[in-house]
């Protein structure tokens, strides 16, 4: 049996915002998310469409979780320069 692969992404909402979160599908979450069903944070339409710009794959869940935490506990000043280290490029003239 194949181990199962887990993700930390980053989405960039259409506010210019950052939400970070982890899933197992990639694919099926930013669905979910732009259809107004995802987190708390994604629902509002003002927020939508949502882009994918970064993920990463880990083996287990627990190593996922502890990176989407640590991402969404930075500043979004942190989170441009982590995004930056990872070579995603996104507009900086918005600034929350």
């Amino acid at each position: 049996m194949a181990n199962k692969t887990y993700y930390f992404y980053v989405l960039l909402c259409a506010d210019q915002t950052l939400y970070g979160g982890f899933t197992d599908d990639l694919d099926r979450r930013l669905a979910t998310h732009n259809a107004g069903k995802g987190a708390k944070y994604t629902r509002p339409a003002s927020r939508r469409p949502l882009q994918l710009i970064y993920h990463e794959s880990f083996d287990n869940k627990s190593a996922a979780l502890k990176a989407e935490y640590a991402f969404k506990h930075q500043s979004r000043k942190a989170k441009l320069q982590y995004l930056a280290a990872h070579d995603v490029k996104i507009l900086q003239s918005f600034h929350k």
